[in-house]
C-alpha cells in the first residue's frame, strides 16, 4: 500500500507543464454562448429590443470571446473582429434551417416552437457557431462549443464539418457528423444517421485528408443509415432508406433501401 506521499510524487511525475494552457472557464463559455444565441434569436426571446441592447450584447459577447481565446496561450493572435463579422450570416443560414423544419415538420407549428424545443435546433446552431471558430483557426473551443451541444441534444457535430443552408435534422438523438463530411442544402437528416470515417488504422496519418462523405443537395437520409468514408458521394436527391450500411457512392436520384434479400438501389424519377 503506498503512502500518501508516494502517492503525490507519482502523480506528479506524470503531470506534463503547460497543459493547463488549454482550460476553458466554464462559466465564461456558458455565457458566451448565452449572449450569442441571445444575439441570434433576439426577435425570439426579447419582445423589445433597439441598438442599445445590440450594442450591449455585442459587447458582452467580444468580451467573453476575447477571454476565451486568451485563457489558451497556443493559440494565434486574438481577434475578435471576424466572428463578430460572421454573425449576421449565421443568423441568415439558422433562419433558412428553422424554415426547412417548419416546412417539414406537420409538429412544428410556428418558428418559436422549433427554437425552443428542437434539440435538432439546438445542435446546428452551435455546429454553425462552432464551425466559424474552426475556420478561424480555434479548434479546441470550437469543439467545445459542439460538444456542449452534444452532451445535450445527443447530436454529434463536429465543428469541421461543411454544412450547406435549409439543413434539417428530425428527432436528431444518436446522429454522428465526422469532421470532414460535406452536406449540401435542403438536406435531412433522421436520428441515428452516422456519417463517418471507414477503419482508421492508420490514425494519425489521416490527418488532412478526406476520411467522410459528401451528401449533396436535396437529399433524405433515414434513421440508423451509417454511410462511411471519404470517397463516398450520395448524389443529388436520392434518399436513403433506414439502417442501410453503404461505403460506395450512389447515383443522383437514387432510392436505396435494406430489405429483407440486401440493399438495392433503384432509380427515382427526375424531376425536371
Amino acid at each position: 500500500m503506498s503512502t500518501r506521499e508516494e502517492i503525490k510524487k507519482e502523480l506528479q511525475s506524470s503531470y506534463e507543464p503547460g497543459r493547463s494552457c488549454l482550460r476553458i472557464d466554464e462559466k465564461t463559455l456558458k455565457d458566451f454562448l448565452k449572449k450569442t444565441r441571445q444575439l441570434l434569436l433576439l426577435d425570439f426571446d426579447t419582445p423589445h429590443y433597439n441598438d442599445k441592447t445590440l450594442d450591449a450584447l455585442l459587447d458582452n459577447i467580444e468580451e467573453d470571446y476575447l477571454r476565451l481565446l486568451c485563457s489558451c496561450k497556443e493559440e494565434k493572435k486574438v481577434d475578435s473582429e471576424a466572428f463578430l463579422s460572421s454573425l449576421p450570416g449565421i443568423r441568415k443560414s439558422l433562419l433558412t434551417s428553422l424554415q426547412a423544419i417548419l416546412d417539414g415538420d406537420p409538429a412544428a407549428e410556428n418558428l418559436a416552437e422549433i427554437v425552443y424545443t428542437y434539440p435538432g435546433f439546438e445542435a446546428i446552431m452551435a455546429y454553425r457557431i462552432g464551425h466559424e471558430l474552426y475556420q478561424e483557426g480555434y479548434r479546441l473551443l470550437a469543439r467545445r462549443i459542439t460538444e456542449s451541444a452534444h452532451s445535450h441534444t445527443g447530436i454529434d457535430i463536429n465543428p469541421g464539418a461543411k454544412i450547406g443552408d435549409y439543413f434539417f435534422i428530425d428527432h436528431g438523438t444518436g446522429i454522428v457528423i465526422g469532421e470532414t463530411t460535406i452536406i449540401g442544402e435542403h438536406v435531412k437528416l433522421y436520428q441515428g444517421v452516422t456519417l463517418g470515417a471507414k477503419s482508421l488504422g492508420k490514425g494519425r496519418g489521416l490527418i488532412g485528408t478526406k476520411r467522410h462523405p459528401t451528401v449533396e443537395d436535396r437529399v433524405t437520409i433515414y434513421s440508423n443509415a451509417s454511410i462511411l468514408g471519404g470517397n463516398t458521394v450520395i448524389g443529388h436527391d436520392s434518399t436513403i432508406g433506414s439502417s442501410v450500411y453503404l461505403t460506395d457512392s450512389v447515383e443522383p436520384y437514387s432510392l436505396v433501401i435494406l430489405g429483407d434479400s440486401g440493399i438495392t438501389i433503384t432509380k427515382k424519377r427526375s424531376q425536371n
